[in-house]
């Protein structure tokens, strides 16, 4: 408690919370590294950052139940923090954020008359597609994608395009993610290529009756989407998306603060890291490409259109946002498309970006603590 008094100025400032599960082995979930990033970002800012947990969180009350890093001895430091202006939404994932204790809190801070949330809940690819659609400025992006329950739909987008992509609806990082191939001359076989850690498993399958009845147990019970295969260009002959992080500035408005390449793996149907693929220039690798006037001009694009995709989230999702990280693909023909998007970001792995990132959450962090709540 006295490190705790002895830490915060004698002048009015914002209190910010992250809000996680606890743990059976730890004292609180999530990645502890990127806490603490944020708890030295907010304190260069002049802000007092602290994590607490969903059963901590107590709305009614002066002080609640959080955890201080303490830099000189790297342990955290359980104490009584004032009551925060603004809660960072860090609950580890869909199935913790679905659990009606997660549910309630959320609710709760989201209808409370001196707190402000942003990023209230997870995204769905299928309703990310769907919002999208909604809008002419946005609609351009979006791959033709429809919901995956019978051999029907597949059928029906393999007889449109030449490639398509299985994906689950409550996806991550590349996981369940399947390509089937439509033959190429007559006779020939559908190809089915199912992502494994760092290379895809690949099968034949002679009619789309059979290609479905070793698609289907792969499915199971989960939610699926199927969707149009893109020729993404490519780099050294492997097919490359680039990761952009947008989030809110000091300012409350929505801007770009980075973008990566991701470069599929040699054996790899996705661009994911852990999937096997690896980290490059976005320049470097649209210049390769297009060349280096062209790929200036496409990094603008994507610029504009990664803007354009986060208001349209926001607008659609009828809450309030604060950051998304997305996955763009530019084919051969230069043309941007939406794969995804995500309301928890990953860490980037470019310093640049990793640094902007957490100075972000900070500044809006301190724009919404200052900024009076809308009644309802």
């Amino acid at each position: 408690m006295d490190i705790f008094l002895h830490e915060i100025p004698p002048v009015p400032q914002s209190f910010i919370a992250i809000l996680t599960m606890d743990d059976d082995e730890r004292p609180f979930r999530g990645n502890h590294r990127n806490f603490i990033d944020l708890i030295h970002a907010g304190r260069e800012q002049g802000a007092t950052v602290y994590v607490t947990r969903v059963k901590d969180l107590k709305l009614g009350q002066k002080k609640i139940n959080g955890f201080l890093y303490q830099t000189e001895t790297r342990t955290w430091s359980q104490t009584m923090v004032p009551f925060p202006q603004v809660v960072y939404n860090r609950i580890p994932n869909r199935k913790d954020e679905q659990s009606p204790e997660v549910q309630q809190v959320i609710k709760a801070c989201m209808k409370h008359s001196k707190l402000k949330m942003f990023n209230p809940s997870f995204f769905y690819k299928w309703t990310l597609f769907e919002w999208l659609n909604k809008s002419k400025v946005t609609k351009k992006y979006v791959p033709a994608t429809k919901k995956l329950a019978h051999a029907e739909e597949l059928e029906q987008m393999l007889a449109q395009y030449p490639s398509v992509y299985l994906k689950p609806v409550k996806g991550k990082a590349g996981s369940g993610i399947m390509r089937v191939e439509r033959p190429k001359s007559k006779g020939a076989p559908y190809i089915l290529r199912v992502q494994a850690q760092k290379k895809s498993r690949v099968t034949h399958h002679a009619t789309v009756a059979k290609l479905w009845s070793s698609i289907k147990p792969l499915i199971g019970s989960e939610e699926y989407i199927v969707q149009q295969g893109i020729t993404l260009a490519s780099f050294e002959n492997r097919p490359y998306d680039l990761r952009v992080l947008v989030q809110k500035n000091s300012k409350g408005e929505w801007d770009l603060t980075g973008v990566g390449a991701r470069v599929a793996g040699k054996l790899s149907i996705t661009t994911h890291v852990p999937r096997g693929g690896s980290i490059n220039e976005p320049e470097k690798v649209l210049t390769a490409a297009f060349g280096s006037e062209a790929a200036k001009r496409t990094l603008q694009r994507i610029k504009r259109a990664s803007l354009s995709i986060a208001r349209q989230i926001e607008k659609a999702s009828g809450h309030t946002l604060g950051e998304m990280s997305m996955d763009l693909g530019v084919d051969t023909s230069g043309q941007i498309w939406f794969f995804e998007a995500n309301s928890r970001p990953m860490k980037f792995d470019e310093p640049d970006i990793r640094k902007k990132s957490l100075d972000r959450i900070i500044e809006y962090s301190i724009y919404l603590s200052k900024k009076r709540k809308k009644s309802r």
